[in-house]
């Protein structure tokens, strides 16, 4: 579920979103762990940190816990940043305290 045509995984080869946390806080400046989002393929909200993340290819990848549905892509090259939260309906950034 949730793998589009062309797309590989290894449904199994995953680690939690708190794997994401660095390359997520370089990018927004803040521990995006506690952040949360919904599932735009299945409606589940999660934590970030409950997403399953995919670190082994050319970039980031985090899946829905639900239903396995990309969330969010992250790739870096020396020069630019990629960012695709398509997987997402929204993001709930904690303010700091």
């Amino acid at each position: 579920m949730g793998t589009k045509r062309g797309e590989f995984h290894d449904p199994g080869d995953f680690l939690d979103g708190n794997a994401a946390a660095g390359d997520l806080e370089s990018l927004f400046g803040t521990d995006m762990t506690m952040a949360s989002g919904r599932c735009r393929g299945c409606g589940e909200q999660m934590m970030l940190a409950q997403t399953h993340a995919y670190l082994g290819g050319p970039g980031m990848v985090l899946r829905c816990p639900g239903c396995d549905s990309v969330l969010l892509r992250l790739v870096r090259s020396p020069t630019q940043t990629w960012l695709d939260a398509g997987g997402l309906d929204y993001v709930k950034i904690p303010a700091p305290a």
